[in-house]
């Protein structure tokens, strides 16, 4: 069974941002002949990573809620031009839309074990993903979804 993270996505009002967010970031990398890989920064490295690895997402939470996850692909941990350690956690730069989950509040990210996550918005939901993510919220709110 694979392990998740879960981390605060501070900055984005919604997916669309985050994904607009991440797209920005891509064309940024390609136009600096960069690889393009979609990379968050982070001050901890996460102690077990061969359980998240390629298995595993980093789910985010947005507005209170968590929303969407990316997939993990590598933990590179790294020593910055300060020399502080830190750790880029590459993500597949696909976001797939998550059943809203309610989240208080938390600093950095924590480990979020597969029984905790919720289920992924997919084509058996009936168009839900085309869904304003306010309207979304509000069904998850009141147990319709």
């Amino acid at each position: 069974m694979a392990l998740n993270l879960i981390k605060l996505c501070v900055g984005a009002d919604s997916v669309d941002d985050l994904r607009a967010w991440i797209d920005f970031r891509l064309a940024e990398k390609r136009a600096a002949g960069e690889p393009a890989e979609s990379i968050h920064t982070t001050r901890m490295v996460p102690k077990r990573g061969d359980e998240i690895i390629g298995e595993g997402s980093l789910y985010w939470v947005i507005k209170g809620r968590v929303q969407c996850r990316q997939r993990i692909t590598d933990i590179r941990p790294f020593v910055d031009g300060e020399g502080i350690s830190r750790c880029r956690i590459v993500l597949d730069p696909e976001v797939v839309l998550t059943r809203p989950q309610p989240k208080r509040p938390f600093q950095g990210w924590r480990y979020y074990k597969a029984e905790d996550v919720p289920a992924d918005i997919n084509g058996d939901d009936e168009g839900m993903e085309t869904l304003p993510a306010d309207m979304r919220n509000e069904l998850a709110d009141l147990g319709l979804i």
